[in-house]
């Protein structure tokens, strides 16, 4: 039962609830009332006044009394009306109004506060709005409500313009309510101690509250802590709120990693500060004025488990946690609650759970430190030197962000000299000038452009100079000589007449706060500087420090590291994967996809597949197919080998971790057309396992942590692998071949492909007691292919046809990238409106995009420009992006175009209608033609699925290769898909994804490759009607004929084309390595030889070759450069081409001698990309597709590239003939590998060859043993007529 009401506290806790604050404890909700109206004259003060009649206390709203307002004796940017509430009171609302029937009025205005009258704050209305809009009149009221309010007794407006025709004239009323204010003062030295009531049950939910005032930028403001050292802790560090949190002594079990945030900047400007901090289990949750800080921590909520104690201002007893003893805390702490009981009001009434440590007081003193603000690079301020004294002293405090700027000059009595205070890369240096002497310089401190308050003392005297910045001491020794101070000193800029050597350095001027000034002895009163009565000065703020931390919040996105100076921030977006001027936009391409219409290669690429989303870029490889397939990695081993464990005792749980996160993995699976995993498993077993009931005894487990037990092919949950769905596996009662425990092995390629489940994030196997069983897999990458947004499109048929969307939201960075196609010379692609804001791209014209917006000052347009038309119907690429830096719009590679904002003006872009696409609300200058790849910030919209259910648009959206058709090189033809092209490289010498791949080969000595061009043709059986054919079918009055070549042997036989008719082309390179090409269109001419001698081409180089013939005109082009056309005489066309020959040519019967002996000779060396008209030999013999064309001869290796393959003189390769196209395998060989299958032809003529031989061995024999028998009769005939002689 007991647990049961814990768990309902713990639901009702984490129910919403009205967090405690001081508004919440005391204030009542209308908080609405006039503040202004009930007070008397004396309340109200100014600057200055016209009259009398024109004084403040006329300035009450819709009051005519007097002059009807206030009106300043001068109307310029240094007035100020000022009201005193008479308490500390909660301001809502205020509003204006000029003078009574008066030209008078003012058009904007400033909004200042404070508690005593002195140290002005600034109210900001947005991140970057100062202003607030004014009248336009003299008797209309212009309210303003204040988002926040905030809780000031002293107001002030002051005026920044005003009606050009008339003066400043103002009335105001402020509205608000009465504030309940508990204040507690620590000076430094002093704590509070709360003790808690120790209960049983401790609070499962912390709420601590409070506000504080600091005068110093270090020390503790609460702090908590337990019995083995885990602590909270809430400091002041730098001026920046830190919170600590801690689990304990590291020698103790932790069950929480130590956590530090940090929120807020500049927290030591002596205002107050809201701080609200809750704790609820391991969820925290941190906020500094109305910045949060949600965290959730690891571990238990044991970390509350804490002294009944917690203490504020310091940690009073030095005995415990000295680790933690830091500062304590110098400031006021106001409304100060710990879950809901009012801690300041116990110590005021000295209740006995709260014990004071040193001098702690109820009252919050107003700080008389004046500081003054530097508002430009022109600012200055002059005030008089101590003029007579024979030392320069001047000390000082200072603030800024700027790295450089002068801080301080003046120059020396009766000309002895000036000086120059300034700051440098962030250090303070002196430099002190004297006649007749190089100049003097110190240099002290670092860093100093850190928006802290920073320490100057400068002195000059006699002997020496020096300055000290903070603890950084740095003199510098002087020529003894009289230092008589000057009459003035200029802090910040200078006079504009001024001539000394300080003011005329390219710094410029200080940017930034000064305060507690003093020259010589006497300290110096801004309040006496505002009123005239001392010194002068120009763009000046006194009595306020103006600085603003442009980089809280830091507008840098995806890690860009924010910096700022005293006008603007920048980002440093190095490292990242991301550009622009707040690091919004990505780097790198969404897919492979997008890589490959790129032109990329194969190869290691990032992606990004959310583009500018919260996701960062990760690595993959990119396989450029004719689907461009993802290959994601995984760190897991490449093998897992699994024995037998005891029964329902997991054999194998093994995790798979990847490069990149669970969510960009989501995104690159969500983005791709398809995703699978291949699982390769072999298993066996000695016997079957005891478990029957078919239940599977291995699962896998996907990206969202779900146990899935199904495999490849198999439906999820159906619990069956593929053999189960097709009912074949090898024991039909189990649904998985390596669940039957079969005493063999068995194995499988298993293709997961169910993509939302993917990638594998773990395997894990079990077994049902079988001791002697094993199994292995191998689990290969994830493989995803296609882009579905890269090729969404629609088509956009009619003016007023147009596709809606949800509205934008895009407040602080918005980016917009698509592609467009058109033929129309107008039209909008994409409209958004708000109330006031709106955003827009259009095409304005032929040669024009426009890209405009407005976030409240007023429209802005960025507009790209186009020496040629976008409206040429190919594919252009638009992308459009707003910041709070700035726009910028960019169209294809044309230069970017950028507007910067305006400086301190709004920044959020707010729009609330449908966005439109297409079209307009109005149904006007709407769009014709094609928009694809559509993407808000990185999110792609589907117009697809939109266009088929819209009248006068269509999805999809034909014509890519226009656009793509370049990608196709070589002579490949661009092949239109439904999403996206291919490449045909069936008429290239070259092939791959692009037809870019070069086809090469090395030739051996002696070797060669024939290229028959009569298969090409329909020949009649006759060979007299062979050659009427050939010369009727094929007559060339034109070919193209490329190639390259790497050698070092001359002569050389590059290409050789034979002909029916006696015909022929050569091109060959001389002794000398000169380049011949040799022409003979008619067998009754002598050939067109051409020498061209643009270099030694044997020189173990790559060259190409590029020859065009028109009929009689032949243009030849070495190495896409140098260039030559010649003339032919004996011709104009080729007639029955019969054969191609790359080497040694066997024939060439007819061949002039020069011809005859290259053929000889051959070519030894390395040819690619060889092409003659539609023909490609070394294609044709390493790629085939067809009936064999090629006869190789010799040893013809494949490689790679020519550029990096073998020359004349490299080592032989094992290498063997082959015919391309035979019964050998189809696809490419390995750079390398000889050719194999030889020509079954060769064959034929060494087997004539070898059975010649035989024959006439034969003959030989035959006649041999013929002669032997008739010598041997000859004998025997003459024995036996000898025999007949002697008888």
């Amino acid at each position: 039962m007991a647990s049961v009401a814990w768990a309902v506290l713990k639901v009702l806790l984490l129910l919403p609830t009205q967090t405690w604050s001081p508004v919440g404890a005391g204030n009542p909700p209308d908080c609405d009332a006039p503040l202004a109206s009930a007070l008397p004259r004396s309340s109200f003060s100014s600057s200055s006044e016209l009259s009398s009649s024109h004084g403040p206390g006329f300035s009450r709203l819709n009051r005519r009394d007097g002059a009807g307002g206030w009106t300043p004796l001068v109307s310029n940017k240094y007035q100020w009306l000022q009201i005193d509430l008479g308490e500390r009171m909660e301001v809502t609302a205020v509003a204006t109004q000029g003078g009574y029937g008066s030209s008078d009025w003012v058009t904007s205005y400033l909004l200042m506060f404070s508690d005593g009258g002195r140290n002005w704050k600034q109210y900001r209305r947005e991140e970057s709005i100062w202003g607030f809009p004014g009248n336009t009149n003299a008797d209309s009221v212009v309210h303003y409500r204040l988002q926040p309010p905030f809780e000031a007794r002293f107001l002030r407006f002051l005026p920044l313009a005003w009606n050009p025709r008339g003066r400043i004239g103002m009335r105001i009323e402020v509205y608000g309510c009465a504030y309940k204010s508990e204040v507690v003062y620590f000076d430094g030295q002093s704590a509070l101690l709360y003790r808690l009531d120790k209960k049983p049950l401790k609070p499962i939910r912390d709420v601590i509250s409070l506000k504080f005032k600091a005068m110093q930028s270090n020390g503790i403001l609460l702090h908590r802590e337990g019995q083995h050292g885990n602590h909270i802790t809430l400091e002041l560090i730098k001026g920046k709120l830190v919170f600590f949190l801690n689990s304990g002594n590291a020698k103790l079990p932790s069950t929480i990693a130590p956590v530090t945030l940090t929120l807020g900047s500049l927290l030591d400007d002596q205002h107050w500060h809201s701080v609200l901090i809750e704790l609820l289990d391991t969820q925290v949750n941190f906020t500094v004025d109305k910045h949060t800080h949600h965290f959730q921590a690891k571990g238990d909520s044991s970390y509350l488990d804490l002294n009944f104690e917690i203490s504020f201002g310091g940690i009073p007893t030095p005995g415990r946690s000295r680790a933690f003893t830091r500062k304590s805390f110098h400031g006021c702490l106001e409304n100060l609650y710990y879950n809901g009981v009012d801690v300041t009001e116990f110590a005021r009434k000295h209740k006995p759970q709260i014990l004071m440590m040193g001098n702690v007081s109820f009252s919050c003193p107003q700080p008389q430190t004046v500081p003054v603000t530097f508002l430009s690079s022109r600012s200055y301020l002059a005030l008089p030197g101590n003029s007579g004294e024979d030392k320069v002293s001047v000390t000082f405090q200072f603030r800024t962000w700027n790295r450089a700027g002068h801080l301080l000059f003046g120059e020396l009595r009766r000309g002895s000299g000036s000086f120059v205070l300034f700051l440098k890369d962030g250090k303070l240096k002196l430099s002190l000038f004297q006649p007749g002497q190089s100049p003097r310089n110190v240099t002290a401190g670092a860093g100093l452009n850190d928006g802290q308050w920073h320490s100057v003392s400068f002195s000059a005297k006699w002997s020496h100079m020096n300055v000290v910045v903070d603890d950084d001491t740095a003199v510098q020794p002087l020529v003894a000589v009289l230092i008589d101070s000057g009459d003035n000193y200029y802090f910040g800029g200078c006079l504009d007449n001024s001539s000394g050597s300080g003011c005329k350095s390219p710094l410029g001027g200080f940017q930034g706060c000064l305060r507690l000034i003093t020259i010589g002895d006497k300290a110096v009163d801004p309040i006496l500087v505002q009123q005239g009565a001392l010194g002068s000065f120009r763009d000046l703020q006194i009595d306020s420090c103006g600085i603003t931390d442009r980089c809280l919040p830091s507008y840098c996105e995806h890690g860009g590291e924010c910096s700022q100076s005293w006008d603007t921030f920048s980002c440093d977006c190095l490292g990242t994967g991301y550009t622009g001027e707040t690091c919004h936009s990505s780097l790198y391409e969404q897919s492979c996809e997008a890589h490959k219409h790129r032109g990329n290669p194969p190869g290691l690429y990032y992606i990004d597949a959310d583009g500018s989303g919260p996701l960062g870029p990760f690595l993959v490889y990119c396989n450029m197919t004719d689907a461009a397939w993802t290959v994601v990695r995984h760190g897991g081993p490449d093998a897992v080998t699994l024995r037998g464990a005891p029964s329902g005792h997991p054999r194998s749980a093994v995790s798979f971790a990847y490069a990149a996160g669970a969510g960009q993995l989501r995104a690159a699976v969500n983005l791709a057309e398809r995703c699978e995993q291949r699982l390769a498993l072999r298993c066996g077993t000695a016997r079957r396992p005891d478990s029957r009931d078919g239940t599977p005894l291995s699962w896998w487990v996907g990206r969202t942590n779900e146990t899935h037990t199904y495999w490849g092919g198999s439906l999820p949950d159906a619990q069956k692998c593929t053999c189960g769905l097709e009912g074949n596996c090898i024991d039909s009662q189990y649904y998985c071949n390596c669940d039957a425990g079969r005493n063999e092995w068995t194995s499988d390629t298993i293709v997961l492909s169910q993509k939302e489940h993917l990638p594998v994030t773990q395997i894990v196997m079990t077994d049902a007691g079988r001791p002697h069983s094993e199994a292995a897999y191998t689990l290969g990458p994830l493989l995803c292919h296609g882009d579905k947004s890269f090729w969404n499109s629609a088509s956009f048929n009619t003016e007023t046809s147009y596709l809606h969307f949800p509205a934008f939201h895009g407040e602080l960075s918005a980016d917009v990238c698509f592609f467009f196609k058109t033929t129309v010379s107008s039209g909008v692609f994409m409209e958004n409106l708000g109330i006031t804001d709106f955003i827009r791209i259009e095409l304005r014209a032929p040669t024009e995009v426009t890209f405009s917006f407005d976030v409240g000052n007023g429209p802005c347009e960025v507009t790209v420009q186009s020496p040629t038309p976008f409206n040429d119907n190919q594919w252009h690429h638009v992308r459009a992006e707003r910041n709070v830096k700035g726009a910028s719009l960019q169209v294809d590679q044309l230069p970017q175009k950028m507007q910067p904002a305006p400086a301190d003006g709004h920044v959020r872009l707010q729009l609330n209608s449908q966005l439109f696409i297409g079209g307009t609300a109005t149904r006007q200058r709407g769009f014709l033609g094609c928009i694809r790849s559509l993407q808000l910030n990185g999110v792609a919209l589907d117009l697809e699925e939109r266009a088929t259910v819209t009248p006068g648009v269509e999805p999809g959206c034909a014509g890519h290769c226009s656009t793509y058709g370049h990608l196709c090189r070589n002579g490949g033809r661009c092949r239109e898909k439904h999403r996206g092209v291919t490449c045909d490289c069936a008429f290239s010498a070259y092939d791959g994804l692009f037809c870019s791949n070069e086809i090469s080969a090395y030739f051996a000595t002696g070797s060669s490759m024939t290229y028959h061009f009569q298969e090409h043709y329909t020949l009649s059986g006759n060979s007299s009607s062979l050659v009427s054919s050939l010369h009727r079918d094929v007559t060339l009055t034109r070919e193209m004929i490329t190639l390259s070549f790497r050698t070092t042997r001359t002569p050389s036989l590059l290409l050789y084309v034979s002909f029916f008719y006696e015909e022929y082309l050569s091109v060959i390179l001389a002794n000398n390595g000169s380049l011949q090409i040799r022409y003979k269109l008619d067998r009754h001419q002598n050939p067109d030889a051409f020498t061209f001698d643009f270099k030694n081409m044997a020189d173990g180089q790559l060259h190409q070759v590029k020859i065009n013939r028109e009929e009689a005109v032949v243009m030849v082009e070495v190495n896409q450069s140098a260039k030559k056309q010649v003339i032919l005489s004996s011709g104009t066309e080729f007639n029955a081409v019969k054969s191609l020959i790359l080497g040694k040519v066997l024939e060439a019967a007819g061949a002039d001698p020069d011809t005859r002996r290259a053929a000889t000779s051959g070519f030894t060396g390395c040819l690619s990309a060889v092409r003659f008209g539609r023909a490609a030999p070394l294609k044709a013999a390493l790629r085939p597709s067809g009936p064999s064309r090629v006869t190789v001869r010799g040893h013809v290796v494949p490689t790679a590239r020519c550029a990096a393959g073998a020359v004349s003189g490299s080592p032989a390769r094992g290498l063997a003939p082959r015919l391309a196209g035979g019964a050998g395998r189809s696809g490419p060989a390995d750079e390398g590998e000889p050719l194999v299958n030889a020509d079954r032809r060769d064959s034929a003529v060494i087997g004539g060859v070898i059975a010649v031989v035989i024959f006439i061995l034969l003959c030989l024999t035959a006649i041999a043993i013929r002669i032997y028998q008739q010598r041997k009769l000859r004998k025997e005939n003459e024995s036996k007529v000898s025999k007949k002689e002697e008888c």
